[in-house]
C-alpha cells in the first residue's frame, strides 16, 4: 500500500484544515487506517484512528471533540478534519494504514506509512 498524504497548510489559531490520505496498491478496504503527528524535537503521536469499515473511530484526548477521521472506501481516501486548531496542534501529520482491523494508537501496530505532510498553527 502507497500513501500519499495532502493539505497541510499555514493556518491561524482556531482555524481549520482537512487532511487526506490518497492509498493504492493492495486493497484499501482491508486497512486501518490512522493519523500520526510528529513536532519539532518530539516523538512521533496517535491523533486518530479508523477501523477498516468505518464504523469505529478514536481519537487521542488532546484532539478529541476537535478533529473528526473519516474515510471513503470507494475513492481508497481517509481524511481528518481538523477544527479549532491550536499552535500546539504544529506538526507533521502522518497517515497510515494497519492489518488490525479496528486500528491502534500504537504505530507499532501500522504497516504502511505515508510521506506526512506539514500543519502549522500560528497563534
Amino acid at each position: 500500500v502507497q500513501l500519499q498524504a495532502l493539505g497541510g497548510g499555514l493556518v491561524q489559531a482556531g482555524g481549520s484544515l482537512r487532511l487526506s490520505c490518497a492509498a493504492s496498491g493492495r486493497t484499501f478496504s482491508s486497512y486501518a487506517m490512522g493519523w500520526f503527528r510528529q513536532a519539532p524535537g518530539k516523538e512521533r503521536e496517535f491523533v486518530a484512528a479508523i477501523s477498516w469499515n468505518g464504523a469505529s473511530t478514536f481519537y487521542a484526548d488532546s484532539v478529541k471533540g476537535r478533529f473528526t477521521i473519516s474515510r471513503d472506501n470507494a475513492k481508497n481516501t481517509v481524511y481528518l478534519q481538523m477544527n479549532s486548531l491550536k499552535p500546539e496542534d504544529t506538526a507533521v501529520y502522518y497517515c497510515a494504514a494497519s492489518g488490525s482491523p479496528y486500528g491502534s494508537s500504537r504505530t507499532l501496530r501500522y504497516d504502511y506509512w505515508g510521506q506526512g505532510t506539514l500543519v502549522t498553527v500560528s497563534s
